[in-house]
């Protein structure tokens, strides 16, 4: 039978198609947008003047991968204006990691940290990123610090990984306006497109 049902997230999946490891959507708006990932917040319902994320986390050659997209609903100039923000911190991001072959995860994290502050918002979650493969929930128990775009890591991330091959990086932004209490989230892959 291939009855649908929703997931916890608010997206819909066909039952008995979910692969381990693929999280299929993840869906949040107001308030929620500044939960870090892997907290699974009760429903809220969109309003007119509102944020809204999307977040998708599809597998790549069995490995999850991420994608992520804000779209504002109204016309608040803040929230307008966060929308609009996000794909140019991703951008800057994208561009140290491309002008410094021997970057690490650390110099990185405070490329798009420093972006994100002159940009007028404040980084959520104590990483900008991760390894393809590896959990998209921060903090996930046995998973090195190596794996993100984070202050621990102080590896370069131009590295060959277990089984010969080249190391593959999400970029994840996630902006968060405190004052306000919202954010949104652009992510995708780092140095495969």
């Amino acid at each position: 039978m291939n009855a649908r049902r929703p997931t916890g997230s608010g997206c819909w999946r066909e039952s008995g198609s979910v692969r381990p490891h693929d999280r299929g959507c993840l869906v949040r708006s107001g308030r929620h947008t500044t939960l870090p990932y892997g907290e699974e917040p009760p429903d809220l319902v969109i309003g007119l003047d509102d944020v809204v994320v999307i977040d998708l986390g599809p597998l790549l050659a069995a490995s999850e991968t991420d994608f992520a997209r804000t779209v504002v609903l109204g016309d608040d100039p803040v929230r307008k204006r966060l929308c609009e923000d996000l794909p140019e911190v991703f951008a800057a991001g994208r561009e140290a990691f491309h002008a410094e072959a021997d970057i690490t995860g650390s110099q990185l994290h405070s490329e798009v940290k420093a972006h994100a502050a002159k940009a007028g918002w404040a980084l959520s979650g104590w990483h900008a990123g991760r390894l393809v493969g590896a959990p998209s929930a921060a903090n996930a128990p046995g998973t090195p610090a190596d794996a993100y775009v984070g202050p621990g890591n102080d590896r370069p991330l131009r590295r060959t990984v277990q089984g010969g091959w080249r190391a593959h990086w999400i970029l994840e932004i996630h902006l968060i306006d405190e004052h306000h209490g919202f954010g949104g989230s652009y992510k995708q892959l780092l140095d495969l497109v």
